[in-house]
């Protein structure tokens, strides 16, 4: 451990200080001229002694009380001797140890207890200083107009908790959506428009944001995305609309549509009353019968581009499965106490604040299960309050992959053993620290989303075999094959947004009696992509194209000038027009069940359908007699390498993508080769 003072050194070492007796000499007086003041000062806004003001005054506009240790209000200043660090305007107490306050500095001595004098080896150890790019007026207007998540999370935190980490959370922070859409609005000369941001950003659109706005721009509760407001303020019953839904406007105490006619409200209401008129809440949830049923998911999850061309398939998927005729619901199974599967609720208040508890009753799993996932900064996603301390553009900056923050690289960076040159806005230790807290937090949370995502795939598969062909002999091929169900009643595996993603493959290995790999099909060249046909190494060379690869991601079809068709990452036809706008086709799409030039090429598999996979090894491979294992999985991703590189997303996103790469059912079996 380093020499870094610790703040609770001894009174005696603190006053040693000249500095420090020069400010408790004035504090003193300070305290003696005050408290001789009346109790009916004007100044007497809060009680001067009070440590404990957890009321918001009538007229409290002069912050907390003169030795205030607890003055969580964001006012004009905590305490003289605030040690809380919680406010956010005007510094916080003369003495602030905590190094929380992120406007004008902390107190007069920082956390090591030391005069905060820079010298040439100390950054200043002052928590950088707060800023957003995007317009404060904007943000206000915009949270007045649409409440944010956050003001949700006082009354609904293990509804937030489970929301902040979800994909319908991510929707607006993704950072290959956003390398997504420009791409294709770049190809198609801006002719797609908003049309992707109307189900990503629901709420930015209809604040009229930019679409190219860079994100850190944004208003916070459009960089929510998919939202509390998003579905609890739609009082209109939508269904195939291509995301368009409007959301009602209000502020905070406007009533949020629910499943129920809010008389559990009314009874909270009644028994807490009071307190829900300070906390600022909405009011009684009005009925909305659609918001339960899968026609509620319907304008975001079926959804077709211009041309005719469908990217979300879903709905169309589930009005023909045996979900639908059994009565299960979009909601039974991704809302669930199961993920992926309909086996009911599990129970939970509905509201929870200052130690109340309302009734208990079914709890919808705001995860929103499924097998997407986030591969932005862990600082920025999943959302955390925490974290807003600091910009996106900040966060940009912070290293999370090095160990900035831990103990043990700030003891060495104190000491002199590491020598890093810190971006401006991670100069203090503090706030590095700070920092790799909110980093390990986050990062507990997308963990409990990786387990999920691998449950509701493996609860929504299965793989049976191998089953061999004939009696395995030395010196003859091996034929084989493994059957790939799909144990979802209520759509296609994988479903989804098709076209490049999402991924699922089956790899399987043969190991010889030695212990060696003898064969393989399903591996994966040196960027992590399939050997198939988009294979940036197979088109190099470098890799064996693999001609036995069982593979369900869809592809779009383009019709070339010369020859037939092709595979192509987007339903963007370049070999025709090199300057492509991207409209409705001339004809009704019926007449060949598909747009001109484009079309799609299915490779899912239906509800509680099944597919086999077929494999040959050659005779060259099977020489010796023994004991051979067979090894299988499947494997998930949500988008391939070189689709990412289409869209120029940056290495970093790569590198996250593969580390998000998941295996499901993965087994191995021995067999005898006589």
């Amino acid at each position: 451990m380093n020499s870094r003072t610790s703040p609770r050194a001894s009174l005696m070492t603190w006053f040693a200080n000249p500095v420090r007796l020069t400010v408790a000499m004035a504090m003193t007086a300070a305290m003696v001229v005050l408290l001789a003041l009346p109790t009916s000062s004007a100044m007497a806004q809060d009680a001067l002694l009070d440590d404990a003001d957890d009321k918001p005054a009538a007229a409290d506009d002069g912050g907390g009380a003169l030795l205030d240790d607890s003055d969580d209000k964001p006012a004009d200043g905590g305490g003289l001797l605030d040690d809380s660090g919680d406010d956010k305007k005007g510094g916080g107490g003369l003495l602030d140890d905590s190094g929380d306050d992120k406007k004008n500095g902390g107190g007069l001595l920082d956390d090591t207890g030391d005069p905060k004098v820079k010298t040439p080896d100390d950054s200043g150890d002052k928590p950088s200083e707060t800023k957003d790019d995007a317009d404060p007026h904007r943000d206000l207007f915009a949270t007045e107009r649409f409440p944010r998540a956050a003001a949700c999370a006082k009354c609904h935190k293990k509804v937030y908790d489970e929301w902040r980490v979800s994909n319908h959370a991510y929707a607006s922070i993704s950072p290959m959506f956003h390398k997504f859409e420009q791409r294709i609005n770049d190809l198609s000369q801006g002719t797609i428009g908003y049309f992707c941001m109307r189900c990503h950003a629901t709420v930015g659109t209809t604040l009229k944001e930019e679409r190219d706005l860079p994100l850190w721009k944004r208003a916070r509760v459009s960089r929510e995305g998919i939202t509390c407001i998003t579905c609890h303020r739609v009082s209109e019953a939508y269904n195939k609309v291509n995301g368009q839904r409007r959301l009602d406007e209000g502020p905070i105490d406007h009533p949020v549509k629910a499943a129920t006619d809010g008389q559990g409200f009314l009874k909270v209401q009644k028994e807490q009353g009071k307190r829900m008129d300070v906390m600022g809440v909405h009011a009684k949830p009005v009925k909305f019968a659609q918001i339960n049923k899968s026609e509620f998911c319907v304008s975001c999850h079926q959804v077709a581009v211009h041309p005719g061309i469908k990217l979300e398939v879903v709905w169309e998927q589930y009005r023909a499965s045996p979900a639908l005729k059994k009565g299960i619901t979009c909601q039974d199974c991704h809302m669930g106490k199961v993920p992926g599967v309909a086996a009911g609720y599990s129970k939970a208040p509905v509201a929870e604040f200052e130690g109340y508890k309302s009734e208990v009753r079914d709890h919808h799993d705001h995860s929103f299960f499924g097998p997407g996932y986030p591969i932005a900064h862990p600082g920025i996603f999943p959302h955390n309050s925490k974290a807003e301390a600091w910009t996106i553009e900040e966060w940009l900056q912070f290293d999370y992959t090095a160990p900035w923050g831990t103990e043990e690289f700030e003891d060495a960076v104190y000491d002199g053993k590491i020598k890093v040159d810190f971006p401006k806005a991670w100069a203090s230790d503090s706030d590095r620290e700070k920092a790799r807290k909110i980093i390990i937090e986050n990062e507990a949370a997308l963990e409990i989303k990786r387990r999920q995502r691998i449950e509701v795939m493996e609860n929504g598969s299965r793989i049976d075999g191998p089953f061999f062909a004939d009696e395995p002999e030395a010196g003859s091929s091996l034929k084989f094959h493994y059957v790939v169900t799909n144990t979802d009643e209520g759509h296609n595996l994988p479903s989804g947004s098709l076209g490049a993603q999402p991924e699922i493959w089956l790899n399987v290995a043969l190991i010889g009696p030695d212990g060696k790999n003898l064969w393989e099909s399903g591996y994966v060249d040196s960027n992590g992509d399939m050997a198939d046909l988009h294979s940036l190494d197979v088109a190099a060379r470098k890799v064996k194209h693999d001609d036995q690869l069982f593979n369900l991601q869809t592809k779009f079809l383009t019709t070339n000038v010369k020859g037939t068709e092709r595979e192509m990452y987007l339903p963007i036809n370049m070999d025709i027009d090199q300057l492509p706008f991207i409209r409705p086709a001339g004809q009704p799409t019926t007449v060949m069940n598909h747009p001109p030039f484009i079309r799609m090429e299915g490779r899912s598999i239906p509800p509680l359908g099944n597919r086999k996979a077929r494999y040959v090894v050659p005779a060259s491979l099977m020489k010796q007699k023994g004991k051979y294992k067979l090894a299988v999985r499947l494997r998930s991703r949500a988008e391939p390498i070189y689709f990412m590189r289409f869209v120029f997303a940056t290495k970093e996103m790569e590198k996250r993508m593969n580390e998000w790469m998941i295996d499901i059912h993965p087994y191995m079996v021995e067999f005898e080769v006589k």
